[in-house]
């Protein structure tokens, strides 16, 4: 039987191996599926939950949980989307957004913080206000008539590869080695495991934690400027209940709920296959409707098999530790 202690080292496996089965197993109902081209779109069209999924990853390692993304993903693409049907920069419109995404992620984090509130609640209540701002602030219109200029950037190409998705895979390397190869980077993950340890050997945990909000916030907002360019108009209703989807792709892809474990490979693994799936049911030729009720199937098996593991695990480190215990007392006597 391998070691438990062997789960956390090849998650990102595991998650590969999940994706490989189901592009397998669709593919044998519908060859279409794994063509290059569907392989190739299935990838462009998971970008917006990969950078979501890198944000998330952020706040779940440190121990904390998000849900008001998909609500900034729509203010700050409405408003970017708004800038830019009246006439604005491209430059003006990115600014604006990130700023939007910096300004929420803050609230939250000092909501969390130093107000003390649960990070479910904050979060919660956030996702409600930004909700109705994107209403009062688009009078509850769709924005449409965005600049074709602006549209074709999700559509460039370079050496036959779509731009935004070499954007989005060197920002992937570059955060992943930042996390786990850089001393700060490794806070995010040491606040999640150990709160109280990381405060005694002088971590500052609030500042990271505020820091995990805001990034998080941020790719939402970055998210929400792919969504617009992609879709070519924001509608009222834009990231509704995208958050589950991206809290489970993050969890599918090993990043635990408890915090302190996870990556941001695999939680861009894990959005992948949710992208997927969302593809492979129209292949299957599934109502859209079930979208949904797949996803919260899988966030609820995740986290069972992760919370049984993680049990198991600490009773193993438990044991060994009493184990270790009794053979120094031995060696004494």
């Amino acid at each position: 039987m391998p070691k438990l202690t062997s789960f956390h080292k090849h998650r990102e496996f595991r998650t590969i191996i999940f994706l490989v089965l189901l592009f397998i197993i669709v593919g044998l109902v519908n060859s279409d599926f794994i063509s290059a081209g569907n392989i190739q779109n299935a990838l462009k069209n998971s970008l917006l939950y990969i950078v979501l999924a890198m944000g998330m990853t952020f706040v779940l390692l440190t121990g904390e949980i998000d849900i008001s993304i998909g609500a900034v993903l729509g203010l700050s693409a409405a408003v970017s989307g708004v800038i830019l049907r009246d006439g604005g920069s491209i430059f003006i419109a990115v600014i604006t957004a990130i700023a939007i995404g910096a300004v929420i992620g803050l609230i939250n984090g000092f909501g969390v913080t130093k107000l003390k509130i649960s990070s479910f609640i904050m979060t919660l209540g956030m996702l409600e206000i930004v909700r109705v701002t994107q209403v009062i602030f688009t009078k509850g219109q769709w924005v449409e008539n965005l600049p074709e200029s602006f549209k074709h950037i999700s559509q460039m190409k370079v050496l036959g590869i779509n731009f935004l998705t070499i954007i989005v895979i060197l920002a992937v390397i570059l955060v992943h080695l930042f996390l786990s190869n850089s001393k700060k980077g490794r806070y995010f993950a040491a606040i999640g495991d150990n709160e109280d340890g990381a405060v005694l050997i002088g971590i500052p945990v609030k500042r990271f934690k505020i820091i995990a909000f805001v990034i998080n916030s941020v790719c939402a907002s970055i998210a929400g400027l792919i969504f617009a360019s992609q879709i070519g108009f924001i509608s009222t209703t834009a990231g509704v209940g995208i958050e589950m989807t991206v809290i489970a792709a993050a969890v599918l892809g090993g990043v635990s709920l408890s915090g302190g474990i996870g990556s941001i490979v695999g939680a861009s693994i894990g959005a992948i296959i949710m992208s997927s799936i969302n593809s492979a049911l129209v292949f299957l030729k599934v109502p859209a409707f079930w979208n949904s009720a797949i996803s919260g199937s899988l966030l609820i098996i995740i986290v069972v098999v992760d919370a049984i593991i993680s049990r198991r695990n600490t009773k193993k480190t438990i044991k060994e530790r009493l184990n270790a215990r009794v053979l120094n007392y031995q060696e004494e006597v």
